[in-house]
């Protein structure tokens, strides 16, 4: 047993490269369609996916994203931003650059993926909330038609800093009310990968959430407890030990 802390950037370079190394997602690259929408964690999913293409150059992670929350300067609201105007399309282990979801939803069928963030998420339920901005729905709705039509598979990556205590149907239903002031929540169903599924991914180790929080940077951050024979508690250390200094996201807007 060990303890260990990350940071939420720290956690995101980890689901991503648990989720670059993850068979169904690796087949799907090289055999099928993968769409990675832009999001702040997909960022580093896509880099990561890329990497291992050798098709990386010319990926921009500060800027591969469409709203992103922000701090009090922003009134602690979310900025929508223009961000991308590109999603990362993989089809046949080839980059389709400047591609978006919404160029090929309708092409997409059983066998592709779909990788989308959240910004809520219960594990216990495996429901995740998505903000919606746009008025009619944004990536959401469209990847939903190809998920629920034609059985797309739905990867949703997103660190534990996501987690609600609340029932996420119960939270979007509030959200979405007449009357409401603010985004609109999307609840959906989907395979959540967080920091506990990616150790479970890259090692077979066990992970709870054992505390939270920080200062100084550390603000959001995990600690982790950490179970599994010594092999495998070794090969975690090494992990973490890599992905515990990523630096703050570089955001651009």
């Amino acid at each position: 047993m060990m303890q260990y802390m990350l940071t939420p950037a720290a956690g995101k370079r980890l689901i991503a490269r648990a989720l670059a190394s993850y068979p169904p997602l690796v087949g799907a690259m090289r055999e099928a369609t993968v769409v990675i929408v832009a999001g702040t964690t997909n960022a580093y999913v896509a880099q990561e996916c890329l990497r291992i293409l050798g098709q990386e150059e010319g990926f921009r992670p500060e800027t591969f994203m469409r709203g992103v929350t922000t701090p009090a300067v922003n009134e602690g609201k979310m900025l929508v931003t223009g961000g991308t105007t590109y999603d990362v399309v993989i089809r046949r282990g080839t980059w389709l650059r400047e591609r978006t979801l919404f160029d090929v939803a309708g092409e997409l069928r059983e066998g592709d993926i779909i990788l989308k963030g959240a910004n809520a998420i219960n594990r216990e339920t495996g429901r995740a909330g998505i903000f919606i901005a746009h008025p009619q729905g944004g990536t959401t709705l469209t990847l939903l038609q190809a998920v629920v039509g034609r059985r797309v598979r739905l990867i949703i990556p997103a660190g534990l800093e996501k987690r609600v205590e609340e029932d996420v149907d119960t939270l979007a239903a509030a959200a979405n009310a007449p009357g409401s002031e603010g985004l609109r929540m999307m609840p959906v169903s989907g395979e959540i990968i967080t920091e506990i599924e990616a150790i479970d991914l890259l090692t077979g180790a066990k992970a709870r959430l054992l505390a939270g929080g920080g200062v100084g940077g550390a603000e959001g951050a995990l600690w982790l407890l950490l179970d599994g024979d010594p092999p495998r508690l070794e090969k975690t250390r090494k992990i973490l030990d890599e992905v515990a200094a990523e630096p703050l996201f570089p955001l651009s807007l």
